[in-house]
This record gives structure tokens, sequence and C-alpha cells, in this order.
């Protein structure tokens, strides 16, 4: 019996039906970019405590807040402010501070009647929703957490639940959960229930982008289907990050913000009846009929003639292959021997390594600029040129010289990012994405790479095990972040992948 791709190759490879397949699942991968929306709904406004103005004077009101030093600058404190009592009394005796009074000798405390948070970048986040700082402000890198929690189970299950009920139910329900419950964080009445609606926004979207990439690469064929596995899937996810600083530099709103992006992902459930199910889904289980349906569907649209009986004797083969004995693999299997053992561990290190990388420098997108739509939109393009090197070099380079040298560019870059002066913050910026870019060619790059270690039998597990493991970098990037304002810039550069380069070599 032929396989299948000889069976459908009268239907050519980019005909009319795989043009309308390739873009339309482009367009399902877009809003998957918008993964990185914490950047901008759960950034910290600048903020200190709130002073209600009455019995005050202006002189005192302006020096209620205390002043500190941070990095040789001046600013006001985030999380105390002068006794109001204290403050009230020697206001009403008509003292000066500054002049009559010496501030510090002024006994503080917290921000009982909350915060004022700064208009200047956003009109609110959910920090300031949600008054995440001061003493919840581990709340803030938790939020991300919560979220990457939610891709990360999604990842795990997006497999077993789509070989069961079908490639394409699987993309489009979870496309509804993705945007729906975007929605519903909106409405979201605490901090707490908008952790458990982005927890299943971010399982709705991981599953989505698993479900359209496996429902591309099954449809098409031939070269077509390498470039979307490798280079749509990739510019379809970029496309999607770029538009996000766009959408949030006009809607500066949180909830706008968030109503903008579950728009998308609400149309695109519209075009349930353009996109087929996998014919070879549909033939693993048997549903012949229905995959020659859609085959034959395809060469109209193509018009082509196609054979009398397309899939001739597969409900047999298919019967065969269920009621053989077939012997499983389990993540068991990749620690048994040595060398394979010793291969897993190597990559295991790589993705989390570089996973905390590229999450780590995405969520910090809005620190490395005075405008963080900017600094984030260059952040997104640098994504681009990162997935053709990473083309080319899958079919010019060997496999091996490409990961060690990649690695060693994000790690030298990071690292010197320490020895430049504050003056030249441009070049710091500019080391930063020279990193950004290393470590997503390495990210593209690895899905290959990792493929092609293994034997035929565990590389499904193998590669689901190690993308397993990058989620977990995902997760704590968002607390490694706030390392920063403990003064250990090493600690924080966790970016920095020299070790992992040297493990490369092993390979």
């Amino acid at each position: 019996m032929k396989d299948y791709e000889e069976t459908i190759a009268f239907l050519g490879h980019w005909g009319r039906f795989q043009q309308i397949i390739f873009f339309l699942l482009f367009a399902s991968i877009v809003p998957n970019g918008f993964i990185l929306s914490p950047v901008f709904v759960a950034d910290i406004p600048k903020h200190h405590c709130f002073v209600p103005e009455d019995n005050l004077t202006q002189d005192w009101h302006n020096a209620s807040i205390p002043i500190k030093v941070v990095d040789g600058g001046q600013e006001l404190s985030s999380c105390s402010r002068y006794r109001l009592d204290v403050v009230r009394n020697l206001s009403a005796q008509g003292l000066v501070p500054g002049r009559d009074v010496d501030l510090t000798d002024v006994e503080q405390e917290g921000c009982l009647d909350g915060w004022s948070y700064s208009r200047d970048v956003y009109q609110s986040t959910i920090v300031s929703e949600f008054d995440l700082v001061c003493s919840d402000h581990w709340k803030q890198p938790f939020t991300s957490t919560v979220f990457f929690l939610g891709v990360l189970v999604g990842s795990f299950i997006s497999g077993h639940v789509s070989d069961r009920f079908g490639r394409k139910p699987v993309l489009f329900v979870t496309m509804a959960i993705q945007s729906l419950f975007t929605l519903f964080q909106i409405f979201s009445p605490s901090w707490v229930v908008f952790c458990i609606f982005f927890f299943i926004s971010g399982l709705g979207q991981a599953s989505n982008y698993i479900s359209g990439f496996v429902l591309g690469t099954e449809i098409l064929t031939g070269n077509v289907r390498i470039m979307f596995s490798s280079m749509g899937v990739c510019l379809g996810y970029a496309t999607g990050y770029m538009l996000l600083p766009l959408v949030a530099y006009f809607l500066r709103d949180w909830k706008s913000l968030l109503m903008a992006l579950a728009v998308p992902g609400l149309a695109y459930v519209l075009l349930w009846w353009m996109i087929p199910e996998s014919p070879q889904w549909l033939l693993s289980q048997g549903r012949v009929e229905e995959a020659e349906t859609i085959v034959r569907k395809a060469a109209r649209i193509n018009k082509v003639q196609p054979p009398p009986v397309i899939f001739r004797d597969f409900t047999a083969h298919v019967n065969q292959k269920k009621t053989s004995r077939q012997k499983h693999y389990n993540v068991g299997h990749m620690l048994r021997k040595r060398n394979i053992r010793s291969t897993t561990i190597i990559l295991c290190l790589v993705w989390l390594t570089l996973s905390t990388g590229y999450y780590g420098l995405s969520l910090n997108t809005s620190q490395l600029h005075a405008d963080p739509y900017i600094s984030c939109f260059i952040s997104a393009v640098v994504e681009i040129p990162a997935y053709i090197t990473s083309w080319l070099a899958l079919k010019h380079l060997p496999r091996r010289l490409s990961a060690i040298c990649i690695l060693l560019v994000s790690s030298s870059s990071l690292f010197f990012i320490q020895l430049i002066p504050k003056s030249l913050y441009w070049m710091s910026f500019a080391l930063e994405m020279l990193g950004k870019f290393a470590i997503t060619t390495g990210t593209s790059l690895m899905y290959v790479y990792t493929a092609e270690l293994y034997p035929t039998v565990i590389r499904n597990t193998a590669t689901g095990t190690c993308n397993t493991v990058s989620r977990i970098g995902s997760c704590i990037a968002p607390f490694l972040l706030k390392l920063s304002g403990f003064k250990c810039p090493v600690i924080t550069r966790k970016e920095n992948p020299v070790p992992v380069a040297m493990l490369e070599t092993r390979l």
C-alpha cells in the first residue's frame, strides 16, 4: 500500500487548496504572539502613597512622601509616607518642612490610604487595579507565572486531546477558550479570579498553537509542509508579537487591551467551515470515507481529477495496525541507557536555559527604554531575522556547531552588558537585542536538533519532554527578573548560557 503523501500526490503541493490552508492556519498562529501581553497588562506604573489633601498645607502635602536615593538619583518612596497624624499636627502649627522641621526625624508609616499611580505611560494595569505593590509585590510576577503554568498544562495535554478528538475541534474549541477567558478577565472582581481566568486562557493558547501546527503539518505536504512548520508558524507568532505593542500603544487601559486581543480569536472561530479536519487523523481512526470526501473537495478546488478510489485498502491497513501489538515507549526509556540519558539531561538544560532567557528578555522589554512600546516592538522585530537565520543554519551548517555558536553569542552579549556604563544605554539595549536574537534563533533550531538526536520510536516523547521542561523556564522567568532589585547581576543574567554551551559539545 502507498503511503499518504504518495496517495494524494495528484493534488500537487501548492494549489489553491494548500494556499488557503497555509494562510488560514498562519492566521490561527498570530494570536499566540499575544502570549507576552503581561508586558503591558501587568507592568508596574510609578506609584507612591496616596495622601489626602484635607487639613494640609501645600508644602506639607508635597513633602509627605519620603525621598530616597536609587542608583544615584532621587525618587519618591513607593511604600511609605510620613505619619499623617504627625504631618497634620505640624501643618496646623504653621511649620515649614525642611526649614522648621527635619523630616528625617518624622516617623514613617505604610500606605494606609492606598496608592497614587502615574498615568504617564498607562491609564491602568492590573497592578494599579488590584494594588499589587509593596507587601503584595510578589503577586505581580506570580500573575505571569500562573499564565505560563496554564501554557505548560496546555502543552502537556493538547497532544493527547487532539489525538482522541481530532485536530480541528481542539483547534477551534481552545481558540474559543483562549478568547472567552481573556474577555472574562476584564470582569474579574479580584486578583485571584483574574489569575484563574489567566491560567485557563494560557491553557487554551498553548493547545490551539500545537493543534494548528499539527493540523498544518498533516494537511500540507512536501516543501510546503517544511516551510509551514519552520517559517510559517514562527512568522505567524512574530506577526502577533509585533501587533501587540501597536495595539497596546493606542489602548493604554488594560481592560481595553485585553478586549482587543480577544477579538481576533473570536472572529477566527467563524472560519470553522473553511478549515477541514486532518485526513491523516481521520484515516488513523478508520474514517476513510470522510478523509476521501475532504481530499476530493481539495481536488475540485485545485481543479485536478482524483482517481476513482483514493485510499485503496486503507481500512484493512488501519485495522491491522490497531490489532497488531506495538511496544509503547515513555520517558523512562530516555533514561535507561547512559548515552541517551546524557543526551536527555543536556538537552533539557539547553531548553530550560533558552526558555528562561527568551521569556526573561521578552518580559523585561518594558524596562529597556523610556518608551516600553518601542522596546517591545523592536524585540518583536528581532525575531524575524532570528527565524530566518535558524532556517539557513539548518540548511547549511552542522547542528552542534550552530547550537554552540548561538549559545556563545547570546551569553557573550548578555555578559558584556554588565561592563557598559549607564550613559551608553543604547549600547546595552543593542547587546540585549543581540542576545534576544541569538536565543530566539537557538529556540527555533532546537526543535529540529532534538528530533534528530533520538530514535524514531521515542522522538515525539523526547521532543514533548524537552518542551515541557522548557515551560518551567517560562514559569520562573518573571521571578528571576525581580532579583535585579537585590543587586545580584550575575544571578539576574539568568539568560547567560555559557555553561550550557560547554555541555553542548558533548552531544
